[in-house]
């Protein structure tokens, strides 16, 4: 499949490169190159989703060479001269464009620039060598994130506090529990729940280690050869390089959001520091107790039990998986119009695969499909993500090829005792991939590359985060949350109401960390190059350490954040979208009918999700607020008082 990809893709380029300048069109030169890219996708999206959920290590491997061949292949596109001839010679017509075609047209040929195709040959050449090594190296980190597996041994007594559900599942001796460090809710049941102080940096140090040995000589290889790129290229960094074509526009501007987020932050983190040493001084006895980088989990959700009366985990029993999936559904079909329908797959990779139909509800008009693939198992992709499989694009004979997603998730398992149990966390992580979804399915784009989740990243998580919102409205989870023991038991309003006060209580915590990986990533992304790379594991733990908690010398948390490859000076994104999601949620909040709101949901599906990147995001930003974008309901959210 790949060979026939490649081959393929060759004779649309040759086809492309042959177009004389009095027979060139905008159809032969850049709708065929945005042609191209979709074919392209096609098989590189599957040998992703391959490469991630396979049940057989070979063909995982296999899928992983794959996509090193193509990735490698597809660099090569960007500098056939004969190709961009075609097109510079077609752009010299100056043909007047609107809309989507000027879009594409401008950002085309942007991005030949980018790649270098107007540098002297001999630069030329370098960049293409130092990109086509880059994509084998990104492919081979993530791999080894994906791969990476660490089951540390713990007896009863190192284990205290940590839910007897848990513990049943893990037992594997007369005395003896297996933790796996690579499974995201093992190592958060653990982490936030265990009472042992000396079981808790232990595994974490398990977990800060994972792929340190393949991956931190990688890292450094990355970022030296990124550096080299951007500087070939005519920028300062990788940073300025990469945030170029981003809302943000540079490096600087985004490294200053963080910042002045973080100093905003920084009274309320504080506090909550102080809180957590209290609360572990009251544990521990020792009055010069300090809050490590193992213990602000524990103590987080200590302070939830204590001060709020909250326990995380015994809110499950309210969230069982298939109710949960059955209330959003429902939800997400009212509030945009749609009709989902279970269809049986034509080919399972795991058994308990499962496959739905999107439709408007109105006109009966198909719109896409989705899978769902949401427990753990060896091998399998060990984080929350939407999948694109299948983009949406006008096709040459005037279709609408409709979207495929999968949903790869990893939920905690059902058991012999009870159904899959949800934490509200999940709940939250299962409304946001599946707004990813739901931004793949209704595009309405003509060209692939506008289409689906295809917006400027630090603006593609902002529609997502803002349907987190759902799992947080009382109304929203009375319409499927409920006991499963007794089905007439909802989640008590005063229970909710504390979820929301502890949620605060703990904001400024959980948000300096996420501002601490932001800073790590662009610090990483606009001060290692060749003259220092092997200072990227240090300047990682630091960054972290000053923004955060100092990490635990000899740890290598960075060789486990598979973002750094997928948002390599990115991360920032999270918190610029967050705050554009707090915003977006202003208009289902302020609506009749709340998040429950037809016209908001139908507005959102309008003027966020079909239009894609085909316009300016920040146009439909506004169009979908009605008015100008502002910072302020993130700043309440976080718990930003701007009179201090």
């Amino acid at each position: 499949t790949t060979q026939n990809a490649i081959a393929g893709g060759n004779a649309a380029l040759d086809r492309i490169g042959k177009i004389t300048p009095e027979s060139a069109t905008f159809a032969n030169t850049f709708v065929a190159l945005d042609d191209l890219g979709f074919q392209v996708g096609l098989v590189s999206e599957r040998l992703g989703l391959i490469e991630q959920t396979s049940t057989n290590a070979a063909v995982r491997d296999a899928a992983t060479d794959a996509l090193k061949q193509l990735a490698e292949w597809s660099v090569g596109m960007d500098y056939r001269e004969d190709v961009y001839r075609a097109l510079k010679n077609f752009a010299a017509t100056r043909r007047q464009f609107g809309g989507e075609d000027k879009k594409l047209f401008m950002e085309t040929l942007r991005d030949y620039h980018r790649a270098g195709l107007e540098l002297p040959k001999a630069d030329r050449d370098e960049v293409e060598r130092m990109r086509k090594e880059l994509t084998a190296l990104e492919t081979d980190y993530e791999n080894n994130v994906t791969k990476a597996a660490k089951s540390v041994k713990f007896t009863k007594a190192e284990l205290v506090g940590v839910p007897d559900d848990f513990l049943a599942q893990i037992k594997t001796g007369a005395d003896e529990y297996t933790v796996k460090a690579n499974v995201t809710w093992h190592y958060l049941s653990l982490m936030d729940n265990c009472k042992v102080e000396a079981t808790r940096k232990k595994f974490l140090v398990e977990h800060d280690n994972l792929a340190r040995e393949v991956n931190v000589p990688l890292l450094e290889k990355i970022l030296v050869l990124r550096d080299r790129v951007a500087k070939k290229l005519g920028y300062a960094n990788y940073a300025d390089y990469e945030t170029e074509v981003k809302m943000v526009k540079s490096g600087g501007h985004a490294i200053k959001f963080l910042e002045d987020l973080q100093t905003g932050l920084q009274p309320k983190f504080a506090a909550e520091m102080e809180e957590f040493r209290q609360l572990k001084i009251k544990e521990t006895g020792d009055t010069n107790a300090v809050i490590n980088v193992w213990d602000w989990r524990y103590f987080s959700n200590q302070l939830k039990k204590e001060k709020y009366n909250v326990d995380a985990e015994q809110l499950r029993v309210y969230f069982p998986y298939q109710p949960v999936l059955d209330g959003m559904f429902a939800i997400y079909q009212r509030i945009f119009g749609l009709k989902f329908e279970p269809v049986t797959p034509p080919y399972k990779w795991i058994g308990d695969l499962q496959l739905y139909t999107v439709a408007d509800a109105a006109t009966g008009e198909p719109l896409g499909l989705f899978y769902l693939d949401m427990f753990p198992r060896d091998g399998k992709y060990n984080h929350f993500a939407q999948f694109g499989i299948v983009a949406g694009k006008l096709l040459p004979d005037g279709k609408y090829q409709r979207p495929v997603c999968a949903l790869i998730c990893n939920f905690p398992a059902p058991t012999k005792e009870h159904p899959s149990l949800m934490s509200h966390d999940d709940v939250e992580t299962i409304f946001h991939e599946f707004g990813h979804a739901m931004h793949t399915i209704l595009t309405r784009a003509k060209y692939a590359r506008f289409s689906c989740t295809s917006v400027p990243r630090d603006f593609v998580e902002a529609p997502s985060q803002m349907l987190e919102n759902w799992a947080w409205d009382k109304t929203v989870l009375d319409s499927f949350a409920a006991d499963y023991r007794d089905p007439s038991k909802k989640i008590p309003a005063d229970v909710l109401a504390k979820l929301k006060e502890a949620r605060l209580a703990t904001e400024g915590t959980r948000y300096h960390r996420q501002l601490s990986f932001g800073l790590m990533d662009l610090a990483l992304h606009s001060q290692i190059s060749a003259t220092n790379a092997t200072n990227t594991l240090a300047l990682a733990n630091e960054k972290l350490g000053d923004v955060f908690l100092p990490m635990v010398p000899d740890t290598a948390f960075i060789a486990y954040f598979g973002h750094i490859i997928g948002y390599g000076a990115g991360y920032y994104g999270y918190a610029w979208a967050d705050a554009i999601a707090a915003d977006m949620a202003t208009v289902f909040e302020k609506s009749p009918g709340g998040y429950f709101d037809k016209k908001a949901g139908m507005r959102l599906r309008k003027e966020i999700y079909e239009v894609g990147d085909s316009r300016d995001v920040n146009i439909s930003i506004e169009k979908f607020l009605g008015r100008p974008r502002s910072i302020e309901p993130f700043l309440k959210r976080i718990g930003v008082d701007k009179t201090q």
